[in-house]
């Protein structure tokens, strides 16, 4: 368990202390890449990336708490990715309409896993699902999202739109007898 002591341990380069941050984090930063990253080579590298800037950079912040600690390792990693993305040049603004749109039964999304609902995101086209993450998960508004991205806030909008569509799209394909109506 990490406390207040274990970070400001690794803020004076304790080795200890910096292992137990990696133990600790290390696959929920791993998962948190993997949302951006489908490539897990490329999310392992992020978060390498990730734990490299930490560790260099953490002896200069101050935390009070631990939450503030896990959000700020968390923008870290966001960071790496969208640099991992945008250095790929893969970020593709996809304009196809997603021509069916459907509503969901509260019971099939009850009963989906976690994992269910990681791999369905995971399927997403790259473009959707980093503005989904951003936006759903991360709680970026589509003005960060805009500017960490270099598009307009409608196009940010615009493709949260579409990954909402294609995520429910999937989700009735997983048991289509749940969709109670058919939208148009």
């Amino acid at each position: 368990m990490i406390t207040l002591s274990t970070i400001h341990e690794a803020q004076k380069k304790d080795a200890r202390a910096q292992r137990l941050l990696f133990d600790t984090y290390g696959k929920i930063l791993y998962r948190l890449a993997k949302r951006y990253l489908s490539d897990p080579a490329k999310a392992e590298d992020a978060v390498a990336e990730s734990f490299y800037i930490l560790l260099q950079t953490i002896e200069t912040c101050r935390f009070l708490a631990i939450p503030p600690f896990e959000m700020w390792m968390k923008r870290i990693v966001v960071n790496e990715c969208l640099k991992v993305i945008r250095k790929d040049k893969r970020y593709d603004i996809l304009t196809d309409s997603v021509s069916e749109n459907y509503s969901v039964d509260d019971v099939l999304i009850e009963h989906l896993t976690a994992e269910e609902i990681f791999r369905l995101i995971e399927e997403l086209p790259l473009g959707y699902r980093t503005v989904f993450n951003l936006y759903e998960i991360e709680g970026y508004s589509h003005v960060e999202i805009a500017d960490m991205l270099g598009i307009s806030s409608g196009t940010s909008k615009s493709q949260l739109s579409k990954a909402k569509g294609i995520l429910q799209k999937k989700i009735i394909d997983l048991n289509p007898a749940y969709a109670k109506r058919k939208v148009i």
